[in-house]
């Protein structure tokens, strides 16, 4: 728990979910993208047991103790069957990267000097 709030809050772990790939198929699968939906959504969460499944400091499992179990308040995401398809398209248009534009690559980019034939010979 504590090594995925660390890599959420350095910005590292949205990354590595939003890129990650199946196999052969450059698309990600329904299941992966819900599966960053969860880690973000327990990595966003301030205290220790936001998950029935997870674990208490003295080692116990958080069951009823946790936010998703208790009414009200914070409810984190802890379960792919509490992700509908208009949650999981909403994430993903949230994290697709921005389009990049010719014109924009064009203003980053170094002016190209161009090389006459006459500049060449000399």
């Amino acid at each position: 728990m504590r090594m995925i709030r660390a890599l959420a809050s350095l910005g590292l772990l949205l990354p590595a979910l939003v890129l990650a790939k199946d196999s052969g198929h450059g698309v990600q699968s329904v299941a992966r993208i819900k599966q960053a939906m969860i880690a973000e959504s327990r990595a966003d969460y301030p205290g220790r047991c936001p998950c029935p499944y997870d674990t208490m400091r003295n080692g116990a499992s958080c069951g009823g103790r946790s936010a998703y179990s208790r009414p009200g308040g914070s409810s984190p995401l802890c379960y792919e069957r509490d992700i509908d398809a208009a949650m999981v398209q909403a994430w993903v248009e949230r994290h697709r990267p921005a389009p990049v534009t010719p014109a924009a690559s064009q203003a980053t980019a170094p002016a190209a000097t161009q090389v006459t034939a006459a500049e060449t010979l000399q």
